[in-house]
């Protein structure tokens, strides 16, 4: 699961600087409003953007935690585990 929080903090910082033009660098423990200034607009633009690059669905009842781009990234990567099917180990 670290290498899909790896990979999500990368897309964030690429969408936050490509598309929303953030300027500065992006870091996990940035606040997504206060320190990179992101609105409604942004937000959905970001949540959209994870949502193609990882294959998932991303709620409003999932925003409810987070508050910093290192949350938005285990978010992430718990929704992309969820959707992995899970291998049984066969004795």
């Amino acid at each position: 699961m670290a290498d899909i929080v790896t990979e999500a903090v990368a897309e964030i910082r690429r969408i936050a600087l490509e598309e929303l033009e953030v300027e500065g660098t992006v870091e996990p423990a940035h606040d997504l409003l206060r320190d990179l200034h992101l609105d409604s607009l942004g937000l959905t633009v970001l949540a959209v953007g994870l949502e193609n690059r990882f294959r998932v669905m991303l709620s409003e009842e999932d925003a409810q935690g987070v508050h910093t781009v290192e949350d938005l990234a285990r978010l992430v990567a718990a929704r992309v585990q969820a959707t992995k099917p899970h291998v049984e180990a066969h004795p």
